[in-house]
C-alpha cells in the first residue's frame, strides 16, 4: 500500500457520478472539501455524457470563492 496523502488545506470540490467509487471518507481526510455533489446521471465520462451538470457544479464551486 502507498503512503497517505499529506492534507491540503486548499478549498476542494467533488463530483461524484454514477460508476464512480464512494471516495467521501478519503477525500475528507486528505483535503478540505468544502464542495460535495452527487448526480443520477453522467457516469466516469461526465464530461462527454452530462456536461451540463458538470459545468454547472464547477461553477457552483467558484462562486464562493471569487
Amino acid at each position: 500500500m502507498g503512503a497517505v496523502a499529506e492534507y491540503s488545506p486548499l478549498p476542494h470540490g467533488v463530483a461524484v457520478f454514477p460508476g464512480d467509487a464512494g471516495v467521501r471518507r478519503i477525500a475528507e481526510r486528505e483535503h478540505n472539501v468544502v464542495h460535495w455533489s452527487e448526480f443520477d446521471r453522467g457516469g466516469h465520462f461526465a464530461a462527454m455524457k452530462a456536461p451540463d451538470l458538470l459545468v454547472e457544479d464547477v461553477q457552483a464551486f467558484f462562486r464562493p470563492l471569487r
